[in-house]
């Protein structure tokens, strides 16, 4: 086989930027995927197919999905950069450092997690736990390092 081929067969990288950017509006108004689905009469395993990006997404039904998210089109192609100018990159616009944040929340535990983090009002309280974590992923980082 071709590269082409198997190239043919992965989800179109905008599909899946599109379909993480779904399920990450979803996530954070706390709908659940049945929820979505039964909105846009749909199954929820085309909902998640659509969120892996594995089924594309078509405009009329982004449209719905916007509508039933309350988030504009547009909301679904933030970090993208404008296509006029895309052929001269990977088509993607997003800083690493927003790469990461998109990574955290598109995790469940991210997503508590910053809901909760943004509750502590006390920023010495807030820094300790952020030195808490990166003790953790040092540990982390050191036993895989180890193995």
């Amino acid at each position: 086989m071709t590269d082409k081929a198997d190239d043919s067969r992965s989800p179109n990288p905008i599909d899946v930027h599109v379909g993480r950017r779904v399920r990450q509006r979803r996530k954070a108004l706390g709908v659940t995927q049945e929820r979505l689905a039964a909105d846009l009469g749909l199954t929820f395993q085309q909902v998640q197919k659509y969120e892996r990006g594995a089924n594309r997404i078509s405009a009329s039904k982004l449209y719905e999905i916007a509508a039933s998210l309350a988030a504009p089109v547009s909301y679904f192609f933030d970090g993208l950069a404008d296509p006029a100018t895309a052929k001269e990159t990977d088509g993607f616009a997003q800083p690493a450092s927003e790469q990461f944040v998109n990574a955290f929340l598109m995790s469940a535990e991210g997503l508590e997690l910053a809901e909760l983090f943004t509750q502590i009002k006390r920023a010495r309280l807030r820094r300790r736990v952020v030195d808490l974590v990166r003790a953790m992923a040092e540990d982390e980082a050191e036993e895989g390092a180890a193995a």
